[in-house]
Parts: structure tokens; C-alpha cells; sequence
């Protein structure tokens, strides 16, 4: 890849590669689109193919100034900042790792606490992979819990038509709700973020919020910072005690029943 893109590399951060990721950071959306279309054009002459559908990008806001309108896109293609798709991306890891040791999860012979424990260190992580780092709305949450859920019940031999609750099916087998999980995954994430020093960028660009910049017309889009606040107003949490790493990590755990 270094080869290949050698004569259109910039310096760090404005490029940064990663294996076969690239990184492209500009100031404006026009200058992400003329990047992003000199990287397509390059790497398609060398016989490569640019991922539209994998392709993301993220907005910081570093300024008081209002920012540009329109959208980042890829030939023609616009590049989405919602994460619906990357939830329903691992969703299917979850359901490959599944499938791969179907054999084994389906197995009336195989111990349920062996099954769980698969579950819990595959399956689960896979899911929530990247997840700290969600705005997740409430259909997102719901997608997870349901797919979750089945996997649980298929453990347990029980289908919907059985009318086992899912509080008794994640008490039989010892699994915390996902859903739950995900709140601790992010606020645990929130906690390496708030015990950064202030001058970080990750905190000028993350928690603090510029109030005077024009929203466009519509309902804002949720963000990180406000999916963040409603979890630590659900769980009655302080911020503050994400100064403390190890108060933090006891304050946010989600034990397994």
C-alpha cells in the first residue's frame, strides 16, 4: 500500500495508514472530497478498489465556526456518518462466529456453561466490537437485545412460542443483557476521555460543545457526547468519579447474573 501510494501521501495526521485502512483528514468537506477522489482514482489505476459502503467519515467540531453544508461522497456516492450499517455489520460477525461453531452450540451433548462461556468471549465481543464509540438510537439497542435474546434461547432449547421471559432465560444462563453491556463498553470509553488532560483534542473535539454554531434545519443528529449523558442520567452516575480509574471501572461494571 506504501508502494502503491507513495506519490499521494501527505504528512501525518493528514494521512495515516493503517493495513489496508487509510485515514484522510482535511479541514473542510470539500478538501475530504478531493482527497477521497484522488485516492479512488489512484488506487483503481493500480488495479484496487475503494470499499463505498465501508467508507466513513467524522465531523469535529474544534471552531466556533459555522461549518460548510452539503456531504462527503465517492464517486458520485454519498459516504453515510450514520452507524446503522455498522451495527447491522456486527450483527452478521456475531451470526458468522455462530455459524462457525454451530456444531458445538447445538450440541445437546455439550455442558450449557461451556456454550455461555463461548458466547460470552466470542460472540458478545464480536458484537459489540467498536461499540463504545456509538451514538446508538433505540432501534439500534433493540437490534442488538433481539439477536442476543435468540441466541440465548437457542441455547436453552426455547423459541418465542414458549413464553419464557428473557429475564428468566438470562438468569438461567448467567448472561448480563447486552444492551446493558453496550452502556458499559461506552462509559468506559467516556472514562479514558474525561481523564485526559483538557488540552487534548479528543476533549476539545469530543466534550466540549461550541453553542453558538447554526444548527441546519431538522432534528440534530445524536452524537456521541449526548447518548454518553443519558446513560450516566439512566444509571445515575457523576461524571466526576470517572477521575477515578478504579472507582470508574467498580461504578460502571455489569456483573453477569
Amino acid at each position: 500500500m506504501d508502494e502503491v501510494t507513495r506519490d499521494i501521501q501527505g504528512e501525518i495526521p493528514w494521512y495515516m495508514l493503517f493495513a489496508d485502512d487509510v485515514v484522510l483528514v482535511d479541514e473542510s468537506r470539500a478538501g475530504v472530497n478531493r482527497k477521497l477522489e484522488l485516492w479512488r482514482h489512484t488506487l483503481e489505476l493500480k488495479g484496487f478498489r475503494l470499499s463505498r459502503t465501508k467508507t466513513e467519515y467524522m465531523m469535529c467540531d474544534f471552531s466556533a465556526t459555522r461549518h460548510e453544508g452539503g456531504d462527503v461522497s465517492l464517486d458520485g456516492q454519498v459516504v453515510g456518518c450514520d452507524i446503522d450499517e455498522d451495527v447491522r455489520h456486527r450483527i452478521s460477525a456475531g451470526w458468522l462466529k455462530w455459524r462457525q461453531a454451530s456444531g458445538i452450540l447445538c450440541d445437546k451433548r455439550v455442558p450449557q456453561k461451556v456454550k455461555v462461556k463461548f458466547y460470552r468471549t466470542s460472540i458478545r465481543p464480536v458484537m459489540l466490537y467498536g461499540a463504545e464509540c456509538w451514538p446508538t438510537k433505540k432501534r439500534h439497542v433493540q437490534q442488538l437485545s433481539v439477536v442476543g435474546m435468540r441466541m440465548l434461547r437457542w441455547f436453552c432449547g426455547h423459541t418465542s412460542w414458549d413464553r419464557v421471559r428473557n429475564e428468566v432465560i438470562r438468569d438461567r444462563v448467567g448472561v448480563a443483557p447486552i444492551e446493558e453491556k453496550l452502556t458499559q463498553h461506552r462509559l468506559r470509553w467516556f472514562g479514558h476521555v474525561q481523564r485526559r488532560p483538557p488540552e487534548a483534542p479528543v476533549r476539545n473535539g469530543v466534550l466540549e460543545r461550541v453553542d453558538n454554531v447554526k444548527r441546519g434545519r431538522g432534528r440534530p443528529k445524536l452524537t456521541w457526547d449526548e447518548s454518553v449523558k443519558r446513560d450516566l442520567k439512566d444509571w445515575n452516575i457523576s461524571k466526576e468519579i470517572a477521575l477515578d480509574r478504579s472507582a470508574w471501572r467498580l461504578t460502571i461494571n455489569v456483573p453477569e447474573p
